[in-house]
């Protein structure tokens, strides 16, 4: 690939091509092939978006079908588990595609690999080795130096087979043997210094049980799992570049469908760890709730948290494909965030830190309702109303009792609007016995109704939200930042733990929050403007009586000036 051509339009061009040549008989076929060893994170969204998005992209000019198989590469049954099967599925088909009846496991081609591996036997290009797996990284070599064969690489075919065969058999034990390929041990591309192409594992596979005791490496299993479902094209990630050429000698060798690998770089967050294994550390260790905690990079999360799965496909179509590994800034994924709940979440009004607000020349007794606009960027989200009372709710932060000269909001002596209610003027506090005020006294103008200028002209500069405090329900709020404090969670000094980096704010639960009671039917999932306050999402944690929202981002980019306000 020519350095100055994009990825993308590499693998459009390349897809074009191949339709017009007819290489392929008029198909595109793509895999997404996940190992099912944890949960699917933002990363992989990038790639899922690729793979299913390709064939959609050229299914009207491949006359013979374009599709995307779902693939599970299940080839280490010590890490692998339903619960991360069905997982994934559910995530995939949360992000928008669906792989049809196109399901597969690399586990369905046991047999076939195993085949194709004797074969290689008898055709002199495998040999079973009995050196420990530190005794053949040790004799690998390096960059600069050639590796050391290995004493039983002449071993005979018939002896080879034998080995073989007992090895399936269970006949040793896990780590005393494997099958290795015989490429060349002076090449300067490590990966094809006869690579281990199965191991012992006397340990139960989720789909085969107890059938198998050997199991293919990644390596091995991977491109002739794609040459068996005939993939076009096979998009990986960076680092499988160096993979490439023993990807292309396994299928040279057995004479099998060439599928084509082409590579694209991860996605990689600031703030964010993308790997699995460390994921799965945080989960074991506690530092999280679990796979879908809000202030994980999993999809579940994501979607826990009330990030729309349009948003992560416009990201990743925002940040495009690259042969560079590059680090893209979290500000980048909110900004689609807000773009796409400000057009689809309906506003309503909630207070996180209540303090009383009493209308003293409102009748005892006496509730309005009044008018509010459910979302000002969808004329068909329509309106609801909302109670007003003598009793209100507002933010603590909205009321100063000596306010600098640019604040706003109520003051004593002070007239604001209350968004969709009344103009009111602030006449008097009332504190407690420590001097905090634990309440605010107002008069409200009749002629404000809905929160419209009055026919005298005056104006005022404030609009704060509000909630009735008899109509009010309780909610317990839970505020997320980043789970890492470091821009790159994996920069620790010499001899440190990347655990280290975790931020001890990155969760702060408000449990006294009051929002509005058109809330009282709404289910998880279901993402909301809190006005003035940012973009929230019910919890599945939630109740009938006791509401949880999760703040999916805030209403502006809090990383704008390199800091978050």
């Amino acid at each position: 690939m020519e350095s100055t051509t994009k990825p993308l339009d590499f693998i459009r061009a390349m897809v074009a091509d191949d339709l017009r040549t007819g290489r392929h008989g008029g198909r595109v076929i793509t895999r997404f092939p996940p190992e099912p060893n944890g949960y699917l994170h933002i990363g992989h969204a990038k790639s899922i978006c690729l793979n299913f998005g390709i064939p959609q992209e050229f299914k009207d000019q491949a006359a013979a079908g374009a599709r995307c198989n779902l693939r599970f590469d299940d080839t280490n049954p010590t890490t692998e588990e339903q619960e991360y099967i069905d997982a994934i599925k559910r995530d995939i088909r949360w992000l928008g595609f669906d792989w049809g009846e196109h399901e597969y496991y690399a586990s369905d081609y046991f047999e076939q690999l195993y085949e194709w591996a004797i074969q290689l036997i008898k055709a002199g290009k495998a040999y079973v080795c009995d050196l420990s797996a530190e005794e053949i990284s040790r004799t690998r070599g390096t960059l600069t130096q050639p590796g050391m064969p290995s004493p039983h690489r002449d071993r005979s075919v018939e002896e080879n087979l034998d080995l073989f065969a007992r090895m399936r058999k269970g006949e040793f034990p896990d780590g005393s043997r494997v099958l290795r390929a015989k490429i060349d041990m002076n090449s300067p591309n490590l990966n094809l210094r006869d690579p281990v192409m199965y191991r012992i594992l006397h340990e139960e596979h989720p789909r085969t049980g107890t059938a198998w005791c050997i199991y293919p490496m990644y390596d091995y299993a991977h491109g002739q799992s794609d040459s068996i479902e005939k993939i076009t094209h096979s998009l990986c990630t960076l680092e499988f570049e160096d993979h490439r050429p023993l990807y292309d000698w396994f299928i040279e060798q057995l004479g099998i469908f060439p599928s084509r690998q082409t590579e694209f770089n991860r996605l990689n967050l600031t703030h964010t760890i993308v790997t699995k294994r460390k994921l799965r550390t945080l989960v074991e260790k506690g530092h999280v709730r679990g796979w879908d905690d809000p202030r994980m990079p999993t999809l579940s999360a994501l979607r826990r948290r009330g990030y729309p799965p349009a948003a992560i496909r416009a990201f990743c179509e925002g940040v495009g494909l690259s042969k560079r590994e590059q680090t893209i800034e979290i500000a980048r994924l909110e900004f689609h965030v807000r773009e796409e709940l400000n057009r689809t979440a309906d506003r309503v009004m909630a207070v996180l830190d209540p303090l009383r607000l009493v209308v003293t020349n409102f009748s005892e007794g006496q509730v309005e309702q009044m008018e509010a606009v459910n979302n000002p960027e969808d004329a068909a989200a329509g309106k609801r109303t909302v109670p007003f009372s003598k009793d209100l709710y507002i933010e603590r932060d909205d009321f100063m009792e000596n306010p600098p000269a640019k604040f706003f909001r109520l003051a004593p002596g002070r007239e604001v609007r209350l968004r969709y209610g009344y103009w009111v003027t602030c006449t008097d506090v009332v504190k407690d016995a420590a001097g905090n005020v634990v309440e605010v006294r107002c008069t409200y103008d009749p002629l404000t109704r809905g929160g419209d200028n009055p026919p005298d002209g005056r104006k005022v500069k404030g609009t704060i939200h509000w909630v009735s405090a008899e109509h009010a329900l309780d909610a317990e709020v839970r505020l997320y930042d980043t789970l890492f404090s470091k821009e790159d969670p994996n920069d620790v000094p010499e001899g440190g733990d990347w655990l280290d980096n975790l931020n001890p704010d990155s969760l702060r639960i408000v449990k006294g929050a009051k929002v509005e009671p058109s809330l009282a039917t709404a289910r998880a999932g279901a993402t909301f403007q809190f006005e003035r306050l940012g973009y929230f999402c019910v919890d599945p944690d939630s109740e009938s009586r006791r509401l949880v929202f999760n703040r999916t981002v805030t209403l502006k980019d809090s990383w704008a000036k390199g800091q978050k306000g």
